[in-house]
């Protein structure tokens, strides 16, 4: 028996290590629903709309239910109950540090119009500039996008978008 007891115990080792996951990201790690959330989809499931849940119970409206055609009144009637908007994730003083200095570059080589980053989470947003603006960057500033992102931030790939 005890020639076992070794096996036995890599065997249950084994089979509790693949059961703790591998640090994937699964749905248990989604936040779990607001109470503003709660009651804004109450408010719609009051209205007539089905509401299926997630796997970590986040409300859900049931899209592929007949009773989704009623989801622009519902919506109407419970824009009172709307929930505020998440927070976005703050970048690090050093992510943002290093998007504040590619669009200054960016403006010292001739891309005058380059926005500055946002300043929490140091993204760049779409709307920010206009689809032509996107085109000349990727484009007639190419170069420029390239020398700015591997001088400024040299663990930064210069691909364009992104």
């Amino acid at each position: 028996m005890r020639k076992h007891v070794p096996f036995i115990f890599l065997a249950v080792s084994l089979a509790l290590t693949a059961c703790s996951g591998g640090g994937e990201p699964s749905a248990s790690d989604s936040p779990a629903p607001t109470k503003e959330e709660i009651a804004y989809f109450d408010c719609l499931k009051g209205q007539g709309v089905k509401i299926t849940h997630t796997d970590y119970g986040a409300p859900r409206v049931d899209k592929d239910d007949p009773s989704a055609k009623k989801l622009p009144a519902a919506q109407e009637a419970c824009k009172d109950k709307v929930p505020p908007p998440h927070s976005p994730e703050p970048a690090a003083p050093e992510v943002l540090a290093a998007a504040r200095a590619e669009s200054e570059c960016l403006r010292e080589q001739g891309v005058t119009w380059y926005p500055d980053p946002d300043p929490v989470t140091g993204d760049i947003s779409d709307r920010a500039m206009t689809p032509e603006q996107v085109a000349e960057l990727k484009t007639k500033h190419a170069d420029a996008l390239k020398k700015c992102r591997s001088e400024r931030n040299p663990g930064r790939k210069a691909v364009l978008g992104g």
